[in-house]
C-alpha cells in the first residue's frame, strides 16, 4: 500500500521561505511521477510542481515563477518542494500525489495516490 506522508508546512512571512517533505513508501516509485499540488478554502486543487522519479523531469505549474524547485532523494524515498518569496496567495494545504503511470501530468485525476496534505500560511 502506498503511503505518502508530508511536513514542513507552517506559518511564515511574506518573502520568507519553507521545505515541504513527501515521504513515500509501500512501492519501487522508480517509474512514478510525484507530484505537489495545493488547495485554497473555496478553490479548486491546483498544480503546483511535479518530477519524474527515474530522470529527474521536472514540471512546474505557471504561478511558480521560478521562485519554487521540486526535488527527490532517492535513497530516502523522499521529495521536496522548497518554495522561496513566499506570497499570501500561497497560502493553502499542499498535498503530495504519485502517479504511477509516470506521465509528469499536471492533471490531479491523473494521480492515484495522496497525502493528508499539510499546511501552509504566509501572512502579510
Amino acid at each position: 500500500q502506498v503511503l505518502l506522508v508530508e511536513s514542513g508546512g507552517g506559518l511564515v512571512q511574506a518573502g520568507g521561505s519553507l521545505r515541504l517533505s513527501c515521504a513515500a513508501s509501500g512501492r519501487t516509485f522508480n517509474d512514478y511521477t510525484m507530484g505537489w499540488f495545493r488547495q485554497a478554502p473555496g478553490e479548486d486543487r491546483e498544480f503546483v510542481a511535479a518530477i519524474n522519479w527515474r530522470g529527474g523531469t521536472q514540471y512546474y505549474g505557471h504561478f511558480t515563477k521560478g521562485r519554487f524547485t521540486i526535488s527527490r532523494d532517492n535513497a530516502k524515498n523522499t521529495i521536496y518542494l522548497q518554495m522561496n518569496s513566499l506570497e499570501r496567495e500561497d497560502t493553502a494545504v499542499y498535498f503530495c500525489a504519485a502517479d504511477e503511470f509516470g506521465r509528469g501530468s499536471s492533471w490531479f485525476n491523473d494521480y492515484h495516490y495522496w497525502g493528508q496534505g499539510t499546511q501552509v500560511t504566509v501572512s502579510s
